[in-house]
């Protein structure tokens, strides 16, 4: 294995706290009633953009054309705010498992519908930032998962072979089928699909399992 892609939502962390939270704000701002923290969880996974329509939608808030930029611009900036709290962490093991990769030689990316700035805030606040060599958010580029694009920008200089993608969702597993790579699926993430109806390679719920599978393909 020569390089190995991560999604971040649901993946290398729990943002749901954070996601839910700067929704309930967005809300209360608009005069809605709040969200549960598990509706929240099952609207992630394809940018902030669909997350925004689908909170609005549930709680009763208009939303259309005319205001969706405003209101996805509110959204982006409460979620700043609350990120400062820091309630966004890695799953377990996940610190581990980057570290025994790069000292494999194995070179890193993130590629994550989120925006790169909050994407980026994040992995400064983990201090993930000096795993990844590039870092593809869900506005770095025209296109965004599950468009093959993102990943093989990720991926540029590396034969797919060579290749794995980590996701956890139904769009990891689409995005990582139309690039044509290798997919690794964890299953304690956001996923709302059962696993067996998704195209993957290998599940994993503990990250030393992940560390396993690619020694054992390297």
């Amino acid at each position: 294995m020569k390089a190995i892609v991560f999604d971040l939502d649901g993946t290398l962390v729990d943002s749901v706290p954070d996601l839910h939270i700067t929704a309930n704000k967005l809300l209360a701002a608009h005069g809605c009633k709040p969200l549960e923290q598990a509706q929240v969880r099952s609207f992630v996974g394809n940018g902030i953009p669909v997350l925004v329509d689908k909170i609005c939608k549930a709680a009763g808030l208009p939303i259309d054309e005319s205001n969706r930029s405003a209101i996805n611009g509110e959204y982006l900036a409460l979620y700043d705010l609350v990120l400062e709290d820091k309630n966004t962490q890695p799953f377990p093991g996940v610190r581990e498992c980057l570290e025994a990769f790069i000292d494999m030689g194995i070179t890193l990316g993130l590629c994550t519908n989120k925006p790169e700035a909050p994407t980026r805030i994040i992995l400064e606040d983990l201090n993930f930032t000096p795993f990844f060599s590039k870092v593809i958010g869900g506005d770095s580029l025209s296109q965004r998962k599950p468009a093959p694009e993102p990943l093989w920008a990720c991926y540029e200089g590396f034969d797919l072979a060579d290749c794995l993608f980590v996701g956890d969702s139904e769009v990891d597993a689409a995005t990582a089928d139309a690039a044509g790579v290798a997919c690794a699926l964890y299953e304690e993430g956001y996923r709302q699909t059962p696993l067996a109806e998704l195209p993957h390679a290998f599940s994993f719920t503990d990250y030393a399992a992940l560390l396993d599978y690619v020694k054992q393909s390297s």
